[in-house]
């Protein structure tokens, strides 16, 4: 139900930009529809690739060790394992938050996976190697990075607390 309520909403926004556009100039309109029409034909494939190899992603996760190196029981040194992996994943959402879900099946603690998937947010190795650094100063994307560091710790250590029956 949740699906179908943000297609509606992502739909409803899309229109609303079209007409928008539509009343600012017909052609930029078209212009606007071919280049996004065709960079959805772009995505399209590897976005069924990413949902592909996600699914052999969690298949290929050791369920035993995620339950003991990142369980409940796991603490701190689960936050910082499940820190550290999340900022080594590479790849976009269907790849990192395959592996968290995957984590989570596997017995994986709930603050765990958010340290995880806030670290892979934050500061995907990969993804700053290829697009931050590139673009941006370097001053600029290692303070970004350093500031922060202790999130997903944070957002872990939130999560336990307001986990706490």
């Amino acid at each position: 139900m949740i699906d179908l309520i943000l297609t509606i909403l992502l739909a409803a926004i899309a229109a609303s930009l079209a007409v928008a556009v539509a009343r600012r100039s017909r052609p930029l309109l078209r212009e606007s529809s071919k280049e996004g029409f065709a960079e959805f034909l772009r995505l399209i494939p590897r976005m069924g690739i990413g949902v592909l190899g996600s699914g052999f992603i969690a298949a290929a996760l050791p369920q035993d060790m995620v339950g003991n190196w990142l369980g409940d029981a796991s603490g701190l040194l689960g936050i910082a394992i499940a820190t550290i992996a999340g900022a080594a994943t590479p790849g976009g959402p269907m790849v990192g938050f395959a592996v968290g879900a995957a984590a989570l099946k596997g017995g994986a603690g709930a603050p765990q996976v958010i340290a995880y998937s806030t670290a892979w947010a934050l500061y995907a190795f990969p993804r700053l190697l290829s697009y931050e650094l590139p673009i941006m100063p370097a001053r600029v994307v290692w303070l970004r990075v350093i500031a922060s560091l202790p999130l997903p710790f944070l957002a872990a250590g939130l999560a336990m607390l307001l986990g706490r029956p």
